[in-house]
């Protein structure tokens, strides 16, 4: 794997003046009273952000609370739950792994096991993929198809399907593995399997050894820590009611990391210096693959097809979503969990791109309005990522 330097400690100087993707500026103190103003509009609890111009962080800053039953301001190193933040790093560990020749992105996970991948013995029956059993598809599954999400397998066997009002928490395959999108946190939870079999190591140790530790991320983890205890931050309802914290005891390659602002800023700072490096492991992952044509990425609409996103050739990568601009690609990945809502976007070519975390279920309703203000994007698909403003009136 390339290496990374033990020094990637990360120096932070605001800029006064932060560079949209369009060539235009927006001044710091006007962009810090935008912000605020959309975070009280909507009614979003907390919400952290930082802003990357010429691949470094020139801009963040916190604002609301962590706690909004004792009236705790949240800051930059307060931990959230990452969510989906999580297969981002999973993506650059991967990638990483089939740089080293440990891995390779189209070979069938199966010949990685001992065993067909029903019979994968797992304490936990939600674990087990079982249910896979007389459906052979399943021996077609690659690394390459778990990361862009085209496995036929759905996001959780427990959710229901669009159109369904339950699940039967059976596992299915539910179209031919590599022919269409749809996003999966099982796909990606046997790829950690397969690589945690060829590495004899478990995820945690993995991204701690290749990531967290060489990038100084000390807060980030995808195991619960004790040292969290008295810094982390909590998720609330639309109503901004505190939600109770999960501490995750397993790691989960689809979502169990925990990280800060300042932690995730040092690992997408790092991607972006990778990139414009020509990194072996960013070119992997930022290699488009199948495109996406569904109306949208869950929900009903999500068996729909359209053109809508034609123009940005919506796609997937390893781990991140990709569409195009006039201002070169952009890279993309979102975190959503109960009380949680994150997004973050990179303009490689441009060396921009912006983190947004936040702790309240209220928050994607700004999404649009703050990547607009931030660094100019008016080209990640909101409708298709649900972000529907708080004061839409639209269709």
């Amino acid at each position: 794997m390339e290496r990374i330097p033990e020094t990637a400690e990360s120096s932070y100087t605001q800029k006064s003046s932060i560079d949209k993707i369009d060539g235009t500026q927006v001044a710091a103190s006007e962009l810090g009273l935008k912000i605020q103003e959309l975070v009280d509009s909507a009614h979003v609890t907390g919400l952290a952000i930082s802003i990357f111009n010429d691949n470094d962080v020139v801009y963040k800053h916190a604002f609301g609370k962590a706690n909004a039953s004792n009236g705790v301001v949240l800051k930059t190193n307060h931990v959230f739950y990452g969510a989906s933040f999580s297969k981002a790093v999973f993506g650059y560990l991967v990638a990483g792994l089939v740089n080293d020749g440990l891995i390779d992105l189209d070979k069938p996970l199966q010949e990685y096991f001992d065993v067909p991948i029903p019979e994968l013995p797992f304490e936990k029956d939600w674990r087990s993929f079982k249910d896979l059993q007389g459906d052979k598809r399943y021996e077609n599954i690659t690394a390459s198809m778990c990361l862009s999400h085209t496995t036929g397998l759905p996001n959780w066997r427990w959710i229901p399907r669009p159109g369904q009002t339950e699940s039967d928490e059976k596992l299915k395959i539910y179209f031919e593995p590599g022919t269409l999108y749809s996003y999966s946190g099982e796909g990606m939870m046997l790829l950690q399997y397969a690589i945690e079999k060829v590495t004899g190591k478990g995820l945690e140790q993995l991204a701690r050894e290749r990531i967290f530790d060489p990038l100084k991320m000390k807060t980030t983890s995808y195991i619960w820590q004790d040292r969290f205890e008295y810094s982390y931050c909590h998720g609330h309802t639309i109503q901004q009611e505190v939600i109770r914290k999960d501490k995750h005891d397993e790691a989960g390659a689809a979502g169990s990391m925990e990280t800060t602002l300042d932690d995730y800023s040092k690992f997408v700072r790092h991607i972006l210096q990778q990139t414009a490096d020509s990194s072996k492991i960013t070119n992997l992952m930022f290699s488009p693959g199948t495109r996406i044509r569904s109306k949208a990425q869950f929900g009903p609409l999500a068996l729909e097809e359209t053109d809508e996103n034609d123009d940005i050739e919506l796609s997937y990568g390893l781990g991140w979503g990709l569409l195009k601009s006039p201002y070169g690609y952009g890279a993309f990945k979102e975190g959503h969990g109960e009380g949680f809502q994150h997004y973050s976007i990179i303009f490689p070519e441009k060396q921009i791109g912006v983190i947004m975390m936040s702790n309240s279920d209220n928050a994607e309703s700004i999404f649009k309005a703050l990547l607009e203000i931030t660094i100019g994007d008016v080209y990640t698909p909101w409708k298709w990522e649900h972000y529907i403003p708080y004061n839409y009136k639209g269709p």
